[in-house]
């Protein structure tokens, strides 16, 4: 254990025998550093905080720290990281709370990029990464293998499917489908994540198909739910389309996100 002389550990902390403590770190007495954790220097890991092996913290990130909320009440709630994650500079990260769960849970292989945020009880998949500067409010779910760009805001309860590309400085205010792609000052669904899907190995064919799909769902006649289920029925076969199926079936407090929404609210907005 290689824990700096200036560090301050409180009586009870769990430290693996491997991790590394940088200078000037801060660790509370309910907090669990696993095997090969490091904290660069100057880290604040506070609450009933894990970290899993392998996650490296760098200076100034401050993690589990109380909920950003009027509605905590100073309940013992949670904050779990992942394996092999990487926590850049002024990284913050809250525990969850009563009425949200109890707990915040980040994923494993996670990139959080300079500045950003997760708010209280934030559920991240795997191998999600965040750019420079971005912010999820409260109650957010973010599937794996999703991208956010640098300065994306998410509004809380938002649910972002797994596989979603997010442009920078995008506000996300409405769910947004498994592997899709969203843009703008309040986003919209601008189509699907095809580099990321590639990257994933899907072939030609198989992204035509998805291409189809998406066609039929969102830009297809007649009303929506009934284009849900005939692309459920057409595609059974298909698992990315049936993932994105069942999310939009799920529901949840927002709206689900589509395309051309800003350009109509913007035309509602000048007619009235």
């Amino acid at each position: 254990m290689a824990i700096d002389p200036t560090a301050r550990i409180a009586d009870g902390a769990r430290i693996a025998d491997d991790a590394e403590v940088g200078p000037y770190c801060l660790i509370g007495a309910q907090v669990e550093l696993q095997s090969g954790v490091r904290l660069i220097g100057h880290v604040n890991v506070a609450g009933l905080t894990t970290i899993g092996e392998g996650t490296v913290v760098y200076p100034f990130a401050s993690l589990g720290t109380p909920p950003q909320s009027t509605h905590y009440r100073g309940g013992a709630t949670r904050l779990t990281i992942g394996s092999r994650c990487e926590i850049r500079e002024h990284v913050t990260i809250n525990t969850g709370t009563e009425d949200g769960g109890g707990i915040t849970r980040i994923g494993e292989r996670c990139l959080f990029m300079v500045g950003s945020h997760v708010g209280h009880d934030c559920l991240i998949g795997n191998e999600v990464t965040f750019a420079n500067n971005v912010v999820l409010g409260g109650h957010v779910t973010v599937g794996d293998n999703t991208f956010f760009g640098g300065h994306v805001a998410v509004h809380q309860f938002v649910r972002v499917g797994e596989g979603v590309m997010v442009s920078g400085m995008s506000g996300i205010a409405d769910d947004v489908i498994p592997f899709g792609f969203a843009i703008g000052r309040i986003a919209d669904l601008a189509g699907l994540n095809v580099v990321g899907l590639r990257r994933r190995g899907l072939t030609r064919s198989h992204l035509q198909q998805l291409r189809q799909a998406y066609q039929a769902l969102f830009h297809g006649a007649g009303v929506f739910a009934d284009r849900v289920e005939a692309v459920a029925k057409e595609y059974a076969a298909d698992p990315h389309v049936q993932k994105i199926i069942t999310f939009i079936r799920a529901t949840g407090k927002r709206a689900l996100m589509r395309p051309n929404a800003r350009a109509k609210r913007e035309n509602q907005a000048d007619a009235s």
